[in-house]
Formats: C-alpha cells, structure tokens, sequence
C-alpha cells in the first residue's frame, strides 16, 4: 500500500514512511492469523508469503518443502503431529540475502505454523477453539518481519524457516505415550499432544543448525501458562544471551510492543529429562511451570550459544488493552522484530 502526505519538520516525512512500513507487515500478519483455517491450510500460508517476498525484493529466495522432504530430513517429531491430518504438511523455507557478502552467515527467525491446532487426542475445550487458526501466529510474524527486511533493503542475510500443519485428531495421531525420534535423533515422549508447538520446533531448530547460523530466534504461540503470567503485557522472551535480550529489549521500548526476560534455569530442564521412554518428555512435570518448562524442552534442541525463544501466547488476540488494535488477531510482535532487524543491520553496517 503506497502512502504520501505532507509532513513538516525534519524526518517527518521518513517517520511516517516508517510507520506505513510498520503496520502494513503488522496487518499481513495479522490477515494470516485471522483468516478461517479452513482457507488458510499450510500450502495457502507458504503461497502467500511467497508472493509477499518476492514482490519486496528480488534478493529473496523461497522453498516450499513437502512431506517427501520433510521425511527425508528424518523430522519424525513434525511429522508426528502432521499425520493426524490429511492436510500435507509444509515446511517452508525463506532466504533474503540482502548482505554484499553472500556467504556472511544468515540470522535464521524460526516460527511455529500450526494452522489449526484441535490440540490432537489431548482436545481442547471447544469454547474459543476457534481462535486456535490463529495458532501459527510465530510464522506469521517472523515471515511478516524478514518481508519487511526485504523492503527496506537491509544489509544483512536472513533465513525463515516456518514448519506448517494441523493439530487434529484422527486414528493416526500421536498417542500419549508414543515416542517419536527428532532430527537430530533424541528421542521424545509425547505425554500431551496439545504441546505439539515444542515438537514441530524441535526438528526445525535441529535443521537451523545447518545453516552456520549468526543468531537464532525462534517465535511461537507456545503455551497458555505465559498467557497467564504476562497476558498481552508482553512477550516472554527466554535467551542464552544477555546481548540478545537487550537488543530485543530496545526494540521493544522503540514500538511500544513489550518483551520481558523469562528464565532459562536447569531446574526447568530436570523436569523434562526426568522421562521414562524417552530422552525427554514434551510436557514438564509441574504444569504451574508450563512457559518454562517449554523453553527448556526447546533448548535440548539448541546447541548454538546466541538463542531467543519468543512465547507469544498472551499477544495473539486483542484483549482491548492496545488502543490501535480493535478486536480480532492482533499480529504481534512483529513491529518489535522489524526494530530488532533494523538495529541489528545498522550494528553490522
């Protein structure tokens, strides 16, 4: 959407520019996680973000992985939960390459694309179960943030890797109890299929790895316990690096759209490697703990030392609390992963 209009003073003119840029990449994610889940399946996803990079810059490249790739990669954890569903699975890959030097290792944004989640065989109450189209609202936004990378032209290299597909019930679905082998082959044992965010990520940031990764983050809708504990204050941000939380945290400050730290202590991992079939278990044991307890599983998965999982479960519905926001999908954060890309392009410059 192209915008002119008269501005005085000093920058003006850019800040508005800016703010357009700002929103509309708010509103793509936002048109994602609102539309029904029966129009917006994991194919229609990778599609629209396809034409959305390309459009912005011709320094991108996409890849729209099927379950044939999906196998060959030994992702049993994703393909665990996409089998419950004859919708085929995705899993989308997309590069912008906008550094002058090609190989300069990419910042890789990981996003959760569970574009119905039922919650499987561990149903979800059917009260607000609609809501649930909007459950891959960690793609949404990281897929909306490196478009906007692109329109800006930013200096920098990014990789967005997006698994995508449905939660449902069926008589292939993962069972509790059943132990499924993740990419890179720890074993998990799957004690509540309503956690099926934590075992698509899974093989995704084993697959990030590959990429010789200059920092990863990863943005999910993950669990209902941070919702419960930040609401729609804030995102949760859980890192291994303290450089990392403060160039979020600005950002955040900058957009008004808040991050807070979250801890990453072992006493969190002990409660998932405690399990009895498998390396880990995909639920910790207390759910008092379930956001921490999350990002403990995700770090099992983790060997790289620059991290920051983003639980975004409290921002994914306007809960008349930001005034810019009317009811519905609110596409958040990804003003604050936009600011982030900027500060970190112009660190690198």
């Amino acid at each position: 959407m192209a915008m002119s209009v008269k501005l005085y003073g000093s920058g003006a003119q850019e800040a508005w520019q800016k703010g357009v840029l700002f929103a509309c990449r708010q509103n793509l994610a936002r048109h994602l996680m609102e539309t029904q889940a029966n129009e917006m399946m994991p194919t229609r996803f990778a599609e629209i973000i396809e034409k959305n990079l390309k459009s912005a810059n011709s320094k991108t490249e996409v890849h729209i992985r099927p379950r044939s790739w999906i196998e060959e990669q030994a992702m049993g954890s994703f393909l665990s939960v996409a089998k419950g569903s004859d919708e085929p699975p995705v899993f989308l890959e997309i590069h912008y390459k906008g550094s002058p030097s090609a190989n300069k290792p990419p910042l890789v944004f990981v996003g959760k694309g569970i574009t119905f989640d039922s919650g499987g065989i561990s149903i979800k109450a059917s009260a607000n179960m609609d809501l649930m189209r909007a459950d891959m609202g960690g793609a949404a936004t990281i897929c909306s943030g490196i478009v906007s990378a692109a329109k800006l032209n930013l200096p920098i290299n990014i990789t967005g890797l997006a698994p995508l597909c449905e939660n449902m019930p069926s008589s292939k679905v993962n069972k509790l109890g059943d132990v499924v082998r993740a990419r890179n082959g720890k074993t998990i044992q799957v004690d509540n299929t309503d956690a099926e965010g934590s075992l698509i990520l899974a093989d995704a940031l084993c697959y990030v790895h590959t990429f010789n990764p200059k920092i990863i983050l990863n943005a999910t809708t993950l669990t209902g316990a941070l919702d419960i504990a930040l609401g729609s204050g804030a995102t949760g941000v859980f890192t291994n690096l303290s450089w990392l939380w403060n160039k979020l945290f600005e950002a955040s400050i900058e957009t008004g759209d808040r991050v807070w730290r979250m801890p990453l202590f072992k006493h969190y991992t002990r409660q998932i490697v405690d399990c009895q079939l498998a390396d880990v278990n995909n639920v910790g044991k207390y759910r008092c703990v379930g956001a921490c307890t999350a990002a403990a599983f995700l770090r099992e998965f983790v060997t790289h030392p620059k991290w920051a999982h983003l639980d975004t479960a409290g921002m994914m519905t306007s809960k008349d609390e930001v005034p810019y926001l009317q009811k519905g999908m609110t596409g958040r954060p990804t003003r604050t992963l936009i600011d982030f890309l900027l500060r970190f392009s112009q660190d690198s410059a």
